[in-house]
């Protein structure tokens, strides 16, 4: 949760925050203002920050260490999940913590889709009646289609979009209905 977000729920100014804080409003402006990175303030200022606020300091710098990875990294990593964890243990675990809801939130569409795309994928595979949870979202589509790394290389060095058009055929019809051509979520090393 950022300062802003909080400021805006509490109804309340960055002055009014200084004072409830203790923190100088100049500090608080220029933390609001990104010319101060949060992570880079001392404990103390963190803390009353967060106190003020009433939010747990936890909450106020989960903002700051959030870091997308490649969608090449995302797609290997729940691959790597669902080979380690098993097809169930997987699905169980990807519906109890919501992490798709998580990623619409933060607008990360192609991660959200991604994973909501492999819980229906292993759902049909294990023959369990998809989650009517996420019905919104499958009506989504990302604008362009997003293929696998090893695909696009192949196309551009074969200046042809030949490997484009035989992985669009040869993907997970989960995966295709929303312009993710995957075809293999099950062979990773």
């Amino acid at each position: 949760m950022t300062i802003q977000t909080r400021l805006k729920e509490k109804n309340m100014t960055i002055y009014r925050l200084s004072k409830a804080s203790r923190v100088p409003y100049a500090t608080l402006n220029d933390i609001c203002n990104g010319k101060v990175r949060l992570e880079k303030c001392s404990a103390e200022t963190i803390y009353r920050i967060a106190h003020a606020l009433e939010i747990p300091m936890e909450d106020l710098l989960a903002p700051c260490f959030l870091m997308r990875s490649s969608f090449e990294n995302f797609k290997s990593a729940v691959c790597h999940r669902v080979k380690e964890s098993g097809d169930i243990a997987f699905l169980l675990h990807t519906l109890e913590s919501d992490e798709i809801r998580t990623y619409y939130a933060r607008k990360w569409y192609p991660e959200c889709l991604y994973l909501l795309a492999m819980v229906d994928y292993l759902s049909r595979e294990n023959q369990i009646p998809v989650d009517t949870e996420y019905d919104d979202l499958r009506v989504l589509r990302l604008e362009k289609p997003v293929y696998p790394a090893s695909i696009r290389a192949i196309a551009a060095a074969a200046n042809s979009d030949a490997a484009l058009k035989e992985a669009e055929q040869a993907a997970i019809p989960e995966f295709s209905r929303f312009n993710i051509m995957e075809s293999e979520v099950r062979n990773v090393i």
